[in-house]
């Protein structure tokens, strides 16, 4: 798992557990097309229970899940925690409250897979960079962030 879909994954959990019902109900077709397509003897195959619905109950867009207030979520989290984390600024302070690991390796391989560009010694530039991009991504991601944290 990417270290995104980790951060992701531990503030997101309904729209996690709202994403796993519907993987495994996608209706595969035989390759000569569509259910109920002639099979080998040309004799017709019979669709799978439900499966005429089955099309159209799977292309509801996953952004139909209620979209989550990170503010409050992570204000929540930092309550029960017994450190004082600046995760409004800090993506280190952020990285420790969903309970992960924010040494600066974590943090280089993150700014690789947000496709960071900048000079990775100078960590206080990337860390700026990375709290700003993963507040974005999470908003872009059904996550509702107050203007005051993308800035």
């Amino acid at each position: 798992m990417s270290i995104l879909g980790k951060i992701f994954g531990r503030i997101f959990p309904s729209a996690r557990a709202a994403e796993k019902p519907q993987q495994p109900t996608t209706q595969t077709t035989p390759a000569g097309g569509a259910p109920g397509a002639p099979g080998a003897q040309g004799t017709p195959q019979q669709p799978a229970p439900g499966a005429a619905g089955a099309a159209t109950a799977n292309t509801a867009p996953v952004a139909a899940v209620e979209r989550v207030d990170i503010e409050k979520v992570l204000d929540d989290m930092a309550s029960k925690n017994q450190q004082k984390l600046n995760w409004r600024t800090s993506i280190v302070d952020l990285m420790k409250l969903v309970g992960m690991e924010s040494s600066l390796q974590e943090r280089k391989e993150l700014a690789d897979e947000l496709g960071y560009t900048g000079d990775k010694s100078d960590s206080a530039k990337m860390n700026m960079w990375l709290h700003k991009e993963v507040m974005r991504r999470m908003e872009e991601n059904g996550g509702k962030v107050p203007a005051n944290l993308k800035d």
